[in-house]
């Protein structure tokens, strides 16, 4: 009696490629890195550029972002974080080579962790001021200035446009490395 090996009703398991392979992660990193640079420091050009002056009822009246403490912090989080965005392309380039240690992938998902919450503070306390700009708070008995300085809230405007932009970049960024560092062996 022989008997046949028969194995037609087990499943053969084959591995399932990696959607996002090594270069295109890399690539990904590199593209979203710049972007991010390049949307902070716009975001922060634009705010440092963000001035009118007008009369109103004689008086000389000026809007500046440095009369708020909220606007400079946002500006100052937007050129740490194109600072950093620069300066991280470094480790990037480091890891982009196949034997590098998986560990690293858990520093940069810290890096850029932290980096969001630096945005995501400026971003908050930036549109806070923002919102009572454009809408005034009448509790407080503050008036809307938007009426007045149109080209002053267009320019914030833009600028919160482009901050959010550099802070989406950097939360995709650290998904995608909390996502890397999660695939380390131990």
């Amino acid at each position: 009696m022989s008997t046949e090996n028969n194995n037609s009703g087990i499943l053969k398991i084959r591995p399932v490629p990696a959607p996002v392979t090594h270069l295109s992660f890399m690539l990904s990193q590199v593209s979203l890195r710049l972007a991010a640079a390049a949307a902070s420091i716009a975001a922060a050009c634009l705010m440092l550029n963000s001035r009118q002056s007008k009369v109103l009822f004689g008086t000389n009246l000026d809007a500046r972002y440095t009369y708020s403490p909220a606007f400079k912090f946002f500006t100052m989080m937007n050129v740490v974080a194109c600072a950093f965005s620069v300066l991280s392309l470094l480790p990037v380039f480091v890891l982009s080579r196949k034997l590098s240690n998986s560990l690293n992938y858990f520093f940069l998902f810290l890096h850029d962790l932290m980096i969001v919450i630096l945005l995501a503070g400026g971003f908050g306390a930036a549109t806070t001021y923002a919102q009572v700009g454009k809408y005034g708070n009448s509790h407080a008995g503050w008036m809307p200035i938007c009426n007045d300085f149109g080209k002053f809230c267009h320019h914030v405007a833009a600028s919160l446009i482009l901050g959010f932009l550099a802070l989406f970049c950097y939360m995709v960024l650290a998904v995608m490395s909390a996502n890397k560092a999660r695939q380390i062996k131990v």
